[in-house]
């Protein structure tokens, strides 16, 4: 049997050879940095032509290839048209009174207004509105410290909901407070989507009135079933501050309601 000429094997051996070498050299190629372009068998996207920002063109007339803005256009969803829906300002002009009226307010719609209000305002305001929440509570106790607030640590007490100044407070003005924030609090437009904001307004002026309500708001068919008095809701006592020890013996304070001496 014959075997296969020395000289074809000497030339498959060169052909395998270099059909082997190229992506090997192609690789490293790809991979060693070099100032040059490299080497692209499949440009997809690598390689599209495009202008770089603040790159002159001679497409335009004023050989600029970022373009300005057009004057008078809105970015979709962007018009703002609806000042109640927005900014929680009703056609008057004055706070709006209530959710906007493309919102259905219904116990579902409360219900995912305390689910929010849960994860992104009872940390501060607490779960019942009264400023007494984990990190409020926390913040208190770190400035009562008796040494003195670690780290240099400040703290403004997170309001209570239920106070004199908040529960007058208008369905659009909560609403407002909530997306652009007031004093020490940030607003939350950028983690609470627009509907889910007007949500927490509506459970907050719902959780104020569980919290203050009289017989009167009850409706006149049920007000048997909850009797002649209506037990008014005391808001939990604030954090105690441990004082700083001093060598003289201090008096006791005076109990609220206890007659002087």
């Amino acid at each position: 049997m014959m075997g296969i000429p020395r000289p074809l094997v000497l030339i498959g051996g060169v052909l395998a050879t270099l059909l082997i070498l190229p992506p090997f050299v192609i690789g490293w190629i790809r991979s060693a940095p070099t100032p040059g372009r490299q080497i692209h068998l499949f440009w997809d996207m690598d390689m599209q032509p495009k202008f770089k920002a603040q790159s002159p063109s001679a497409l335009f007339a004023d050989t600029r290839s970022m373009r300005p803005l057009v004057p008078e256009t809105v970015a979709v969803g962007e018009a703002n048209l609806d000042p109640h829906m927005t900014q929680g300002v009703a056609a008057n002009g004055e706070w709006a009174l209530s959710v906007p009226a493309s919102l259905n307010a219904d116990m579902e719609f409360l219900k995912r207004g305390q689910n929010r209000y849960d994860i992104f305002c009872s940390v501060c305001h607490g779960y019942a509105g009264f400023g007494d929440g984990m990190v409020n509570r926390r913040a208190m106790e770190l400035l009562g410290n008796a040494e003195g607030p670690p780290n240099g640590t400040k703290w403004v007490a997170a309001k209570s909901l239920h106070d004199e100044t908040v529960r007058p407070q208008a369905d659009g003005q909560i609403y407002h407070t909530v997306t652009h924030g007031i004093r020490n609090m940030a607003g939350y437009a950028a983690q609470i989507p627009t509907n889910d904001r007007w949500a927490i307004a509506a459970y907050v002026k719902a959780l104020q009135l569980s919290q203050n309500a009289s017989k009167t708001d009850v409706p006149p068919d049920q007000r048997a079933a909850i009797g002649d008095f209506v037990k008014p809701v005391t808001p939990p006592a604030p954090a105690a501050v441990t004082p700083a020890p001093t060598d003289a013996p201090q008096s006791p304070a005076p109990v609220s309601g206890a007659p002087k001496s």
